[in-house]
């Protein structure tokens, strides 16, 4: 089960909570990252979030 986040809005400069969001995961320089991401209330862009490997496998 979801639950609800808080996310920064680094465009708005706000903070906002929200139960829709997914799981990204990337690599870089050979290290995996999970993120969640959630469209901002704000405009049309996202935020995204790290979040630990544990919290990206118990959550996707």
């Amino acid at each position: 089960m979801k639950e609800e986040l808080e996310f920064y809005d680094v465009k708005s400069r706000s903070k906002f909570k929200t139960m829709d969001w997914r799981i990204e995961t990337k690599m870089s320089k050979g290290q995996t990252r999970f993120f969640a991401v959630a469209k901002s209330p704000m405009g049309t862009h996202e935020a995204w979030r790290i979040v630990s490997a544990d919290f990206a496998k118990s959550h996707s």
